[in-house]
């Protein structure tokens, strides 16, 4: 997008851009309302500990609150007490100087994100598969290449709308598409044909489909054998997943399948995709691990026009996962327990390679552990809202409530920053220069409009502050009210430094950022790592001649379909789901505060089949109550022929009474760390 300032007032224009040619969701036109929405935060506030209430306060004091409250509770618990949760909406600089700071300024192991949330399981597939994680291995213009494009668990008629002109090309073009979803959503009901399974058994569907290729002979045995490893034990496991078996455990027609297995088997060119649907399950990894498997026997990777891909789910879901704000890499997507990495970045960063502390906890782990016996004590936040985006939320209030610290930087008071102990106001995307990364792994620049208001300082420059007041022996020369740039005592909060540091960081890396400079990003619309040189090309196609693997070779990894980590019972006896809605974004925080976006979404919703309803005695509109061993929500039911008369739907982007997590299980993938959303079991009443 491009941005104008008039008046004091900021408009957002249409940018010819290669990714999105102009186009944006209705969030993105409106997104400039909030640089000047009445509830920004512009002071930071301080809990009084004898009222109880988050007061304003000066920088100064925050700052010296923060401070002495993570050197009590190091001296008192030793350095993992304290940890660091981020974001994938933070910026690829941001990222990175998160990452250090919790490993060189706190000597904590205690650091992840909420991309844990999102994106994990898709990429532990694609790393144990082809060696890289990266959203989509070819630019995205390719889905308008492909004769078959299957969408798996997504809906970018919703989350994503500028991508689905590449869904109206590729259809345009007579090409064929093809979604896999337990709802008729807005993207399904483009489809040429909807798959419509069970929630929970998008792996049988995946392993149905291989055994129907490998029947009919549309396997690419000549690429199997050249290009890849293990298919004969993938060959036998899918031997067992007779279509007629697959259409029993997940309700999928042996019909569809047989219709999807042909038009993928059959295209010149055919793009699998996966995405949350997918993903957010305890065998989140082994799902995505069966359509990769499923791509990679079509011979699909590395050919133009085809291949597998995964569709990101936040503003920096690519590169915000890739430099260092992950529980077990460093930047570059190097492994934190790997000592060449660990020796390239504590050169970079000018400490001892033994001084780094080792693997950390993913997210869910990290949260639950939070204020318990051993668990962390104190925790900043940055660019997240665990209170609702996390799973078995109120759980996870409480853990937040019973820490001695708890520091959240944002821009707005969130469900989370209304439990801090010190509230810091941030930077906007529109006041902060830096660089993001695009599922495609384009990395592109993000340009400051204006300077953030007064009052308001962004993350670099809060780091950058708390790393100066940290050191044991604070330079004299320091003064209490740093500026944005670089403080008295070397501390940057300049991103443009801070890039040049990752450029160095990440060299040699899966994810290698050295050849990637601004002025290049300024000149060509984004540069696509891996890019090692300033002069050299970049990488906006990968796996053409090898994967990136030592021996260049893709692995094949035979999975089996388990059932959900919940069952449903005669107690709770519906399947119940979460997802998006197209005019609201995650927690609602900034979206909710938008006057456009509250019309068009102004509460959340129970999506219920007629006839389920019917059973229930509810009607359109009315309250209902949905319960989970865990907790429940509130809110009014929505009917809907469009979706499974066994399976619920709540958007999760409410908090209070409606808040999905509420009732969404916590068991996690045993790889990825990915909690299960997308599935438990529930029943619903009348409120």
């Amino acid at each position: 997008m491009l941005l104008r300032e008039e008046a004091g007032r900021v408009t957002v224009l249409p940018r010819q851009f290669p990714t999105n040619r102009g186009g944006l969701c209705q969030k993105g036109w409106t997104a400039a309302e909030l640089l000047d929405h009445p509830d920004r935060l512009t002071t930071p506030l301080v809990r009084d500990p004898a009222s109880g209430e988050l007061r304003p306060a000066t920088w100064s004091t925050a700052m010296a609150r923060i401070v002495s409250g993570l050197r009590a509770v190091q001296a008192g618990h030793g350095r993992d007490a304290v940890a660091v949760f981020g974001g994938g909406g933070l910026t690829n600089e941001k990222a990175y100087a998160l990452g250090r700071f919790a490993r060189v300024a706190l000597g904590t192991r205690h650091i992840d994100y909420n991309g844990r949330f999102c994106m994990s399981s898709a990429a532990a597939a694609g790393l144990r598969a082809f060696g890289v994680d990266r959203g989509l291995p070819f630019p995205l213009a390719d889905l308008g290449r492909a004769d078959t494009l299957l969408l798996v668990g997504a809906n970018p008629a919703e989350t994503m709308p500028p991508l689905v002109r590449w869904l109206t090309e590729q259809r345009q073009r007579g090409g064929r598409l093809i979604v896999v979803d337990p709802r008729a959503t807005a993207t399904a009901r483009q489809a040429d044909l909807h798959l419509q399974p069970l929630p929970g058994t998008d792996l049988a569907v995946a392993n149905a489909l291989l055994h129907i290729a490998l029947t009919e002979g549309w396997v690419d045995r000549a690429y199997v054998a050249e290009r890849t490893d293990g298919f004969d034990a993938v060959r036998r496991t899918v031997a067992g997943w007779w279509p007629a078996r697959a259409e029993q455990l997940s309700g999928v027609p042996v019909a569809d399948l047989e219709a999807t297995a042909r038009a993928l088997g059959t295209a010149e060119r055919a793009i699998i995709l996966t995405a949350r649907g997918a993903e957010q399950h305890a065998k989140g990894v082994d799902t995505v691990t069966a359509f990769v498997n499923l791509a990679l026997a079509l011979g699909l990777p590395g050919r133009p026009g085809s291949g597998y891909g995964c569709l990101t789910g936040q503003g920096n879901g690519q590169g915000g996962r890739e430099h260092g704000q992950k529980a077990d890499q460093l930047p570059g997507y190097r492994r934190i327990d790997d000592p060449a990495a660990r020796t390239h970045v504590a050169e970079v960063w000018g400490v001892p390679p033994d001084t780094l502390p080792g693997p950390g906890v993913p997210a869910y782990q990290l949260l639950d552990a939070l204020g318990t016996p051993g668990g962390p004590r104190a925790l900043l936040v940055f660019g997240s809202n665990p209170v609702v985006s996390a799973p078995r939320a109120a759980r996870i209030e409480r853990r937040l409530r019973d820490l001695d610290l708890l520091v959240v930087a944002d821009l707005l008071l969130s469900e989370t920053a209304a439990l801090a102990d010190v509230v810091l106001p941030a930077a906007q995307w529109a006041e902060e220069d830096g660089t993001m990364t695009n599922l495609e792994g384009r990395v592109l620049r993000r340009r400051a409009l204006r300077p953030p208001p007064p009052g308001v300082r962004t993350d670099l420059a809060i780091l950058a502050d708390l790393t100066a007041r940290l050191r044991p022996t604070p330079d004299p020369r320091r003064t209490d009210e740093p500026a944005d740039g670089e403080t008295a005592d070397g501390e940057t909060a300049d991103p443009r430094r801070v890039f040049a540091e990752l450029r160095r960081a990440s060299a040699g890396g899966v994810a290698d950022y050295a050849g990637i400079t601004w002025e290049r990003i300024d000149a060509a619309d984004g540069v696509f790592w891996p890019c090692p040189t300033v002069d050299g090309p970049d990488s906006p196609r990968l796996f053409a001649d090898r994967f990136p693997t030592p021996d260049g070779r893709a692995r094949f990894h035979p999975v089996e379909h388990r059932p959900a980590a919940e069952e449903v019972s005669s107690d709770y006896p519906l399947h119940f789901t979460t997802g998006r809605v197209l005019a609201q974004y995650q927690s609602g925080t900034q979206t909710r505060r938008v006057a456009a976006l509250r019309r068009a979404a102004p509460d959340a919703f129970v999506e219920l089949h007629p006839d389920l309803a019917a059973r229930l005695g509810v009607a359109d509109g009315e309250p209902v109550r949905v319960v989970s061993r865990r907790g429940e929500l509130r809110a009014p039911a929505r009917l809907s022929p469009t979706i499974r008369p066994d399976t619920v739907f709540a958007p999760f982007h409410w908090g209070g009474p409606a808040r999905a997590n509420s009732v969404t299980n916590d068991a996690v993938d045993p790889i990825s760390g990915m909690p299960e959303f997308k599935i438990c079991a529930v029943r619903v009443e009348k409120a």
